[in-house]
């Protein structure tokens, strides 16, 4: 009896070792099938595989250009600008910049005739001004895709808009430019289109990120002229800024940077009527000669009641002697 019940117990501890190595092999093997089998299912099944997630990652920087973006196109000029935040605008003065006081080209015209003899069609030159001062013309308006007429009674139907904003500019580099930085890029033809007068108004400072030509035919060239210039004067945009640009400049990757024109002088002159000889009329102010110009009279009405004038900028010495109340380049007329 006692070896029986041994041999019986020693029976029963062999059959539980080997019951337990067969559930460690089919445990190992089942294991081992479930990794391998993860990333594939079988050919018999109905299940939909799952594609792994794709994760991209770069370290290029925001301001690099898209594969699309090829030499000489505003898009890659566009990945060489700063982007930062706005300065504050304390201290800014529109006066800075000396809009129409200053002759960009030395024609002897100011600027805001320059860029509508430039801009207008169907143009008619004031007589007397050397080519300079456009009475009417036509605008073929790039913000809006409207045709306008141009009246110089009634100049703010056609205003000259800054493209990049003088106070914009102010906010992202102008700050820190001396008198002649600003001169320039308040009188740079680049910097300049004869556009709505209305629409102009509502633009205010905005840049690309707050306002965009209502017409999107003109604002893959709208949007090249603003990175044009900015890039030619070394001013920043912001990082909205930056993404609406290239958010717009991604559609036409291959509209050019933009270029500069100037204006001719002279287009047909308005026929102008007999005029009587002046009346001599008494001056409380004595003239004053100097040299080969006109007398020097205390005021234009005394001026052209002599029979003296008009004078235009750059043009006539005696201009600098009287007040440009409208600022057209042109005084006692």
């Amino acid at each position: 009896m006692t070896r029986t019940t041994g041999g019986r117990a020693e029976a029963i501890r062999h059959s539980k070792g080997l019951i337990g190595t067969l559930a460690g092999l089919l445990l190992l093997t089942g294991c081992g099938a479930a990794l391998g089998e993860t990333a594939q299912a079988s050919p018999d099944s109905d299940a939909t595989p799952v594609e792994p997630a794709v994760v991209e990652v770069t370290d290029a920087p925001a301001s690099e250009p898209t594969a699309t973006a090829e030499a000489g196109t505003a898009l890659a000029l566009l990945a060489e600008l700063r982007i930062a935040g706005r300065a504050p605008k304390s201290g800014y003065d529109r006066d800075l910049f000396e809009y129409r006081s200053y002759d960009y080209d030395r024609n002897g015209c100011d600027i805001r005739n320059d860029i509508l003899r430039r801009d207008l069609t169907d143009i008619l030159i004031k007589p007397g001004t050397n080519g300079c001062v456009v009475l009417t013309g036509v605008l073929n308006d790039p913000y809006s895709g409207e045709v306008i007429s141009f009246d110089r009674e009634a100049p703010n139907d056609v205003q000259i808009d800054h493209v990049v904003a003088l106070s914009d500019a102010w906010q992202k580099g102008a700050q820190g430019w001396d008198e002649q930085t600003m001169r320039e890029f308040g009188n740079d033809p680049l910097n300049l289109l004869a556009v709505d007068g209305p629409l102009n108004a509502g633009k205010a400072d905005g840049d690309t990120a707050t306002w965009l030509p209502p017409d999107k035919s003109f604002r893959c060239a709208y949007v090249a002229r603003q990175v044009t210039v900015k890039h030619t004067y070394g001013l920043w945009v912001t990082q909205a800024e930056h993404e609406a640009m290239t958010r717009i400049l991604a559609a036409c990757p291959d509209q050019p940077v933009a270029e500069r024109e100037t204006a001719d002088l002279g287009g047909p002159e308005a026929t102008q009527a007999p005029t009587q000889e002046p009346t001599p009329q008494a001056s409380t102010h004595a003239p004053a000669t100097d040299g080969d110009t006109d007398p020097r009279f205390g005021s234009c009405k005394d001026a052209k009641a002599a029979g003296y004038g008009p004078y235009v900028s750059g043009v006539d010495l005696e201009y600098g002697w009287y007040r440009d109340g409208d600022s057209d380049g042109i005084v006692c007329e």
